[in-house]
């Protein structure tokens, strides 16, 4: 089954390193095959960096997004991963949760449980990260 999109007016989003926008009307579109996307309202521009959540985040979003510099940007992962854990020793669930979704290269999960770290503050629930993992 395609994943379909609806882009709101003068919305964009990136799909395999490509950026895509609507124009002045909403627009949908389906993607039939395994692509990488991320949507304008996700892409986290790297002056909005505030955090070491959001260091972590932007990295997972470079492998995602740039699958030529994924070596060099793995090594930057497992660096700020480890500054992670030492910043937030009561996120050790969820950080663990975010290594292993990028060792098996669901870079997007791994996304989607970063970004509920630096916007609630605090660790992703048990039950939360298993939800994630399952959808």
């Amino acid at each position: 089954m395609p994943l379909k999109f609806v882009l709101r007016p003068n919305e964009k989003v990136i799909i395999n390193g490509a950026v895509i926008g609507a124009g002045d009307r909403p627009g949908s579109f389906f993607l039939y095959n395994t692509a990488n996307f991320l949507r304008g309202r996700e892409v986290l521009k790297e002056e909005q960096i505030d955090c070491i959540e959001k260091k972590l985040y932007f990295v997972i979003q470079l492998v995602y997004i740039f699958p030529e510099d994924t070596e060099l940007n793995l090594q930057r992962f497992s660096s700020i991963l480890e500054e992670t854990r030492a910043a937030r020793p009561d996120a050790v669930k969820a950080l663990g949760e975010i290594e292993q979704l990028v060792i098996a290269r669901n870079y997007y999960r791994a996304l989607k449980i970063c970004r509920k770290m630096f916007k609630g503050g605090v660790e992703v629930p048990d039950d939360a990260v298993s939800a994630e993992s399952e959808s």
